[in-house]
């Protein structure tokens, strides 16, 4: 196949003509003389039994010697048995790709098909599923411990060893419970993007086994007779203030979590209808309470006190901790305070 026909003076002097014409410089190289006086280098080949064009740039930006460089570049790829047509694209179509995902960053949106991308599409798809509370603390959870490790990097690239880099300060806190709770998060992102053929498979899997079991501390249950009755006369002789003494005595009357009834609302509480109905909101629903003829003797004796605030409590949500007492219900504290 011969090549390099022609020499640089042939190229200079072509001229236009009524349409457009070829001057081959061998091996499939070509100069393409427009009518309107542009001059193209082309590469015409065959693969796979289609015929192509590649173009290298306009003459005489584009020399003579660069142009037959590119094309002897080209020649020895499709003998390797590639496309370099296909190769262009690929490079142009990443070239288009990093200029959006520099866009994107510059507007605080995660890259394309990265890990945080994908994990935003999951949690959309999941929102449904559960509260506006419970899916804001996944989603700050995820963004706050996964995200700095594997936030922009490309789910396909990601490895068993960076989901490990991203659990491992918890697991060295020992802070299993947030490791165990965020690993299965990130399983569940990646079966996501298996289903949506972001990825191929899912490298959280392996890395289960390296976060230590969670020993749990179980409270034991009072459920010897005698017991409960001690508890309850323990209840009954308790000498601190008649917020915590309410609190304490309205319990074994409510079988509620401590919690609960350490932040029971007035708002929630109908003592016409013999009602406590606190909101639930794992499940979102107001969970109904009957409220016995000692329970609401005991909540009409403190109403006086706390009514006016929003806590029925307050002494003793401020003692946990839960809340912030408002002005107006600080002078109910020291009241209570006063009633020991």
């Amino acid at each position: 196949m011969a090549i390099n026909l022609n020499k640089d003076t042939v190229y200079r002097a072509a001229k236009p003509k009524d349409k457009d014409y070829f001057i081959s410089d061998g091996g499939g190289l070509n100069l393409v003389v427009g009518k309107n006086g542009t001059k193209i280098w082309k590469l015409i080949f065959t693969y796979e039994g289609k015929r192509k064009k590649l173009s290298f740039g306009v003459y005489p930006d584009t020399t003579l010697e660069a142009a037959r460089r590119k094309a002897e570049e080209a020649r020895q790829r499709i003998a390797d048995g590639f496309d370099p047509s296909e190769a262009r694209r690929e490079i142009k179509a990443a070239r288009q790709l990093a200029k959006i995902n520099d866009n994107r960053v510059n507007a605080g949106l995660p890259i394309i098909d990265s890990f945080a991308d994908v994990t935003r599409q999951w949690l959309d798809s999941i929102a449904h599923l559960t509260s506006a509370t419970t899916h804001q603390k996944k989603a700050s959870r995820i963004e706050r411990l996964a995200f700095p490790v594997l936030g922009n990097k490309p789910i396909k690239e990601i490895k068993s060893a960076d989901v490990l880099a991203a659990l491992k300060p918890m697991i060295e806190k020992q802070q299993l419970e947030t490791a165990h709770r965020l690993h299965a998060e990130i399983s569940a992102i990646f079966a996501y993007a298996i289903v949506h053929n972001f990825t191929d498979y899912d490298p959280s899997q392996p890395v289960a086994k390296q976060i230590p079991a969670q020993k749990v501390k179980h409270r034991a249950a009072v459920i010897e007779p005698k017991a409960v009755g001690q508890l309850l006369r323990d209840i009954s002789n308790y000498n601190g203030t008649f917020v915590v003494q309410s609190a304490f005595r309205l319990s074994p009357l409510l079988f509620q979590r401590p919690g609960e009834i350490r932040q029971m609302l007035w708002a929630d509480v109908d003592l016409a209808a013999k009602e406590w109905r606190p909101y639930i909101s794992k499940t979102d629903f107001h969970h109904i309470v009957p409220l016995s003829t000692q329970a609401r003797a005991i909540l009409e004796a403190i109403q006086p006190l706390t009514g006016g605030g929003q806590y029925v409590f307050p002494l003793a949500v401020a003692m946990a901790g839960q809340c912030r007492i408002t002005p107006s219900e600080r002078p109910l504290n020291r009241l209570a305070m006063n009633r020991m």
